[in-house]
């Protein structure tokens, strides 16, 4: 291990001490569960003291690459960086900088359609026919009585997923992923109501039908319909949370006791005084 690291320079011995080790973590050179050399070794290795090793520790520990653990078998250890924190920074993220539902969608059409062509040019065909039989499956269900909405949704992040794998490469999955159970993709909107529920539930299987036919023009249709409902869906939800509800006694109008006699009285009154 040796050979890693380098010793530093006073002024940003920490930071150059951090930024060795991160490199060393993310390259592979160290793997999560390895332990990291003691504080000791470390201060040999770059020619420092224990308040710039300690210092240069903790920088990794916010940036949740090592975890410091207790007693005579502990140490810094690497760590496997758990997707779900990831995926709960992009949804705070999204949360805190309130972006806008559009742009969400947005980024997600411009991905879903690089996917598909991926998929139908890259994927399997053991692959392509598990998407379209569980896009097959999925439509039939979202049709059922008994449909639940946790249901649809696990079976539509089954779905993503099986279409992000056909591409053969991992950031797609993993971004995919991360959409699906990071943030809100809005497509929860869809299946809320039943008649966009069973829109969306024939427009999947008209997309893994395509992309089994390998048909990227007609997938790429498909993909676009889907975005279609969801804004359509989203502007539907707006405009009824916008519009109060009237109440028809509101706008009908009450009829006023008429304590004043009818015109008509009174010309027949005027009538008759001229005649006597």
């Amino acid at each position: 291990m040796n050979e890693l690291f380098k010793p530093v320079q006073a002024g940003r011995a920490v930071e150059d001490i951090a930024l060795q080790l991160e490199a060393a973590i993310t390259s592979g050179e160290i793997i999560p569960g390895d332990r990291l050399p003691s504080e000791r070794q470390l201060q040999l290795l770059f020619k420092t003291g224990r308040g710039v090793i300690r210092e240069a520790m903790r920088i990794l520990k916010q940036k949740n690459l090592v975890e410091i653990k207790k007693g005579a078998k502990g140490g810094a250890f690497v760590k496997q960086l758990p997707e779900a924190s990831i995926n709960d920074s992009l949804a705070l993220f999204l949360k805190q900088y309130s972006v806008a539902p559009e742009s969400v969608i947005e980024f997600r059409e411009s991905m879903d359609r690089t996917i598909i062509l991926l998929a139908i040019s890259r994927g399997n065909i053991e692959g392509k026919k598990a998407l379209s039989g569980k896009a097959e499956e999925f439509n039939r269900y979202v049709s059922s009585p008994d449909a639940t909405s946790e249901k649809i949704g696990e079976m539509d992040r089954e779905l993503n997923t099986l279409l992000a794998k056909l591409t053969g490469n991992p950031v797609f999955e993993w971004m995919m992923n991360s959409i699906q159970l990071g943030f809100s993709s809005y497509d929860y909107a869809l299946y809320e109501d039943l008649n966009y529920r069973m829109k969306t539930g024939l427009n999947w299987a008209n997309t893994a039908g395509a992309i089994l036919d390998g048909e990227p023009m007609r997938a790429l249709a498909f993909a676009a319909n889907h975005y279609n409902l969801l804004r359509e869906c989203l502007n539907e939800k707006k405009e009824s949370m916008a519009s109060p509800e009237i109440s028809l006694t509101a706008i009908t109008p009450e009829k006023e006791e008429d304590n004043n006699p009818d015109e008509s009285d009174n010309i027949i009154s005027i009538k008759r005084g001229l005649e006597e």
